[in-house]
């Protein structure tokens, strides 16, 4: 039996709705035959691409097998045949997208974060709970293979009492003049939607609320430190958004987390991002996909001596942990997770009232840092 579910997919000629959503999942589903239920029993999305730009809808469809494609979001969201509505658009545009198809009886899944203020975040929350629909938001780093290594060393008892996570996050973006920019230049425009505050913190959320503990209170700094780019189609622009973010968080359980997030740093360290566990017991380095541990039984001593060469090599007392499984794209995972939600009713607590969290704590972030001053989350 095959379940065929359609899903609206708003924003795939992005850069994020094209390779990880479209690309990655949704039509590596496809080829793979659909998410399998049992011997007999699988889900098969039917993708219908939505967008402003014809041209680009139209190569991306043919190129994933000659999907169905529109520029009429309005016309996508009456077809009764397409249940699920998408958006990975730009920040600015995804409340209003979202309303529209809760109001069409859509089922809704969405890029984080899900608005730019923490009142249309939980409006939308109650706009879905009150329509009955299923609602979820993206919540991919939980998935990658670094973090799910990480999640089994905490369930193994591996750290002992955990004490501090260490975040570091970004790589350089060049400024698009001499060098190509690797990220659009509405990141770098406030009023277009952009600022690494409210993309990262709302990740940093979810991770700690999820695997370290629930978030109490957070203490941020932003900055600009790249004042102008150029965009795409050359033009010199001034940088309204924050391109850098210092965080600390003091979590429920008494955890210390603190997390650089930037767009103006210079890689070295194993991956672009890393997570840094402290226990009482052992530490641990996850990145993308790997992990490295020390217990404490392996932990060196050193001894402070600015006078002499330094006799460690630190990253010589790590050691990796092994493949034990395998792991798939991390946003395929919870996309897979969602259609068997929206199919099977199967559990899928990554809803929207998890997603207006994530814009609570980016806008307490953006308040510390204008404030100069710690704020605490109240608990939604």
């Amino acid at each position: 039996m095959t379940h065929t579910i359609g899903i609206v997919m708003n924003g795939v000629t992005g850069r994020m709705g094209l390779n990880q959503h479209l690309r990655r999942s949704i039509h590596a589903i496809m080829r793979q035959g659909g998410v399998k239920i049992s011997d007999s029993e699988v889900i098969m999305p039917k993708p219908l691409l939505v967008g402003r730009n014809a041209v680009k809808l139209a190569a991306i469809a043919k190129e994933c097998g000659d999907l169905e494609f529109s520029t009429d979001l309005d016309a996508a969201l009456s077809d009764k045949s397409y249940s699920i509505y998408f958006d990975a658009q730009t920040t600015d545009r995804r409340a209003d997208a979202v309303k529209k198809a809760i109001a069409a009886g859509k089922h809704i899944y969405c890029e984080k974060p899900i608005a730019d203020r923490l009142d249309v975040a939980l409006e939308l929350y109650r706009l879905a709970k009150d329509a009955g629909v299923k609602h979820g938001v993206v919540q991919d780093k939980l998935w990658l293979p670094g973090l799910l290594k990480l999640k089994t060393l905490m369930d193994l008892g591996f750290f002992g009492q955990i004490q501090s996570v260490r975040g570091e996050f970004g790589y350089w973006v060049f400024e698009g003049d001499t060098v190509p920019s690797q990220r659009p230049s509405w990141n770098y425009r406030k009023e277009d939607g952009g600022g690494i505050i409210i993309d990262m913190l709302c990740h940093w959320r979810y991770v700690l609320d999820h695997l370290f503990g629930k978030v109490k209170a957070v203490s941020c700094l932003g900055a600009t430190h790249v004042p102008f780019r150029v965009d795409e189609a050359g033009k010199k622009y001034a940088c309204t958004a924050d391109d850098s973010a210092y965080a600390t968080f003091e979590l429920e359980t008494g955890v210390v987390a603190h997390f650089n997030s930037s767009w103006c740093v210079r890689v070295r360290r194993d991956d672009l991002l890393i997570l840094q566990v402290d226990g009482s017991k052992g530490s641990a380095v996850a990145g993308l996909r790997d992990c490295w541990i020390q217990p404490y039984a392996a932990t060196p001593r050193p001894i402070w001596n600015p006078d002499v060469p330094q006799p460690l090599n630190f990253f010589e007392g790590w050691q990796k942990v092994p493949e034990q499984d395998q792991f798939d794209n991390a946003f395929k995972r919870q996309w897979e997770l969602f259609l068997r939600h929206v199919m099977k009713d199967e559990p899928f607590p990554w809803d929207l009232l998890e997603a207006a969290k994530g814009v609570q704590l980016a806008e307490a972030g953006i308040e510390s840092w204008r404030k100069r001053a710690w704020v605490d989350l109240t608990p939604l």
